[in-house]
């Protein structure tokens, strides 16, 4: 079987087997991809079969030169393993040669948070007056109250809103569900909104999308991006911020006051509880600031 006849049957093991959504299976193929072009960029002739640690290094190594970063080179690294895993499963090879292979190390960066008063200072320049008012308040709030992805919030639909239990369904990665709760202040923006929703025109296919454009259909995640950077400058708030912040800050308020590290990870939908633990880098750092600031030996820790 050729390189293209593997690919496909992984494509199928994705879908069928691991029930992986669309763009995750598209990533996994492309990183396969840039593999097969490893081969006939060094006109190397290898079938799975016969690929050892030692061509996957090389691999690596060439992309670095590529100029890929090392995130980008250890997603990748995810995405091979997975295939020779699959090739392994299906007996196809005898061992997987990524077995051993070792992703780059990555710095964590610790990203930008909203403190409570940057994100009032925020919500102060929503001018409810105009049109879309009422409706970017409400996902400023959604984003800060729920800790969403810009993806999750854009896919919220009016029958994922239960105002009366005060939990909204999630739809995360992988299409997998998940209950969130929500604020009473989110709910009575989200409630404001749907008001001035009613009144306006909504196309067919997204009478039960809760934000929407002016054309009535679903908002865009870069509308979103650009409705937070706009508000953003015009608070004169210097940070580099983005929808996700919002994400940051409602996870970091919550392990900074003593929230269970697996509750926050169950509301954000990290499959992982190490994705999660860098917010208690994050408390971690704002204990050091608390004891420089207040401690009389502050400045010498």
């Amino acid at each position: 079987m050729s390189w293209t006849g593997y690919k496909k049957s992984f494509k199928a093991y994705l879908q069928l087997e691991k029930g992986l959504s669309k763009n995750t299976i598209e990533a996994y193929l492309d990183d396969v991809n840039k593999l097969t072009q490893f081969v006939d960029f060094h006109q190397l002739n290898l079938s799975p079969q016969e690929f050892t640690l030692k061509y996957l290094r090389e691999f690596i190594g060439w992309l670095h030169e590529l100029g890929l970063s090392a995130f980008s080179q250890a997603r990748i690294i995810s995405g091979i393993k997975a295939f020779f895993e699959f090739l392994l499963n299906e007996e196809i090879i005898k061992a997987s040669p990524a077995e051993l292979l070792e992703a780059p190390r990555l710095a964590r960066n610790l990203p930008d948070v909203l403190s409570g008063q940057e994100i009032d200072k925020i919500l102060d320049f929503i001018d409810l007056s105009i049109p879309f008012g009422h409706r970017n308040r409400a996902i400023v709030e959604t984003l800060y109250s729920c800790g969403l992805r810009v993806s999750e919030l854009v896919n919220l639909k009016l029958t994922d809103i239960y105002p009366q239990e005060k939990f909204i369904r999630v739809t995360g990665k992988g299409d997998k569900e998940r209950l969130v709760p929500i604020g009473k202040i989110a709910l009575k923006q989200i409630a404001n909104y749907t008001k001035e929703r009613a009144q306006s025109k909504i196309d067919t296919g997204s009478k039960n999308i809760l934000f929407l454009n002016n054309r009535g259909k679903a908002i865009s995640r870069v509308m979103v991006f650009l409705i937070v950077k706009k508000l953003v400058k015009e608070a004169g708030i210097k940070k580099s911020i983005s929808p996700h912040t919002f994400r940051h800050s409602f996870a970091t308020v919550l392990i900074e006051n003593g929230a269970d590290l697996r509750a926050v990870q169950a509301m954000l939908g990290h499959a992982s509880i190490t994705t999660t633990e860098i917010y208690t880098h994050l408390d971690r750092k704002y204990l050091h600031q608390i004891v420089n600031k207040y401690h009389p030996r502050g400045n010498n820790n």
